[in-house]
């Protein structure tokens, strides 16, 4: 765990890759050389949102596709890939394609549920079957099963010159054991008890929670996965606030970023909406100080990966000075070293 006495592991950040609609291609390409500096810092890996029908990306492996040709060593994650919108049958085969290029460096996350905003256009994306489709659990195991190689088909040998197999194909060895899960308390054993890996994000889920304070109740979470998952050494939990350093910002990008974080704290003192969603207030702020709040964060202390966030509205500039102080001043205060 990265207490004030032991390093951090892994660092990381995760990315919208948001772009303008009349201009997506250039958004895209911004995603991708982020991508490439990251590695250059020496960061262990990128993660990806999934945002549909939004200004942000979209096909997360097709963006790891093309990251992985323009790198080497750094990991690519989803945080995360909805299955609501997939088939798993097709996910799978695409994700593996994408570890096989990569070299094995795919951290696929997923989450389950009805999609966000479903009654909009699940016309256009189940014509016939929207009002039957599974978005439970099922969905996470069929994709497990499907990338483990388990048989998809009944057939198995030659027709002509065409061979068929069994199973999904490429099958990518050890993809199924880099698969991550997010949510509430109830998620997180459900998570352990499957041997996935464990998202955490700047939102919890309270449950009715006693205190209502973010950092427990993350930490509570952490704990109950840990304490399902059948070999607790192997199991990889990250958490992702969103964190900005502020070591070699601008006057004015200073200025932006405490405006951004004092903007959205009103909804981090209660929770909000029918699920109770509590918020963890944005951490802005020189290394040093921010090192010393997440060294004092119960969610941090279990936790030795991060994936922090980059805010959704900032610019490519913005980005560059964040990650690049992330990596060069917050990570070695946090007793992290960058990949070689």
């Amino acid at each position: 765990m990265p207490t004030a006495g032991q390093p951090l592991r892994k660092l990381g950040f995760l990315t919208i890759g948001r772009f303008d609609g009349d201009a997506p291609r250039d958004g895209h390409l911004e995603t991708i050389r982020t991508i490439e500096r990251a590695e250059e810092l020496g960061f262990d890996s990128v993660w990806l949102r999934c945002r549909h029908l939004q200004y942000g990306i979209s096909s997360p492996v097709a963006i790891m596709a093309a990251a992985a040709m323009r790198t080497n060593r750094i990991e690519l994650g989803t945080a995360v890939i909805p299955l609501g919108l997939e088939n798993p049958f097709r996910l799978a085969e695409d994700l593996a394609t994408v570890d096989l290029l990569s070299d094995g460096r795919v951290n696929p996350g997923v989450s389950v549920g009805t999609p966000m905003r479903y009654d909009d256009f699940r016309h256009a994306l189940y014509p016939d079957t929207h009002d039957v489709e599974d978005f439970s659990k099922e969905r996470v195991a069929r994709l497990l099963r499907h990338l483990r190689g388990e048989p998809v088909s009944d057939f198995e040998g030659t027709v002509g010159i065409e061979t068929y197999s069994r199973r999904v194909q490429p099958h990518s060895p050890g993809l199924a054991d880099r698969v991550w899960y997010g949510g509430g308390l109830s998620s997180a054993i459900w998570a352990g008890e499957q041997g996935l890996n464990y998202l955490t994000s700047s939102v919890v889920t309270t449950e009715g929670s006693d205190p209502v304070d973010f950092a427990t109740i993350q930490a509570e979470q952490i704990d109950a996965y840990r304490a399902h998952h059948p070999d607790p050494s192997r199991a990889r939990v990250s958490q992702g606030l969103v964190v900005i350093p502020t070591d070699s910002a601008t006057p004015d990008q200073v200025r932006r970023y405490r405006e951004y974080a004092d903007a959205r704290f009103p909804r981090t003192l209660e929770p909000q909406g029918p699920r109770r969603m509590l918020f963890a207030p944005d951490l802005v702020g020189p290394s040093d100080e921010l090192a010393e709040r997440l060294h004092a964060h119960a969610g941090f202390q279990r936790a030795d990966e991060v994936a922090f966030a980059l805010p959704f509205s900032f610019t490519e500039a913005d980005y560059a000075q964040i990650i690049e102080d992330m990596a060069t001043r917050l990570g070695p205060a946090l007793g992290w070293a960058p990949a070689s």
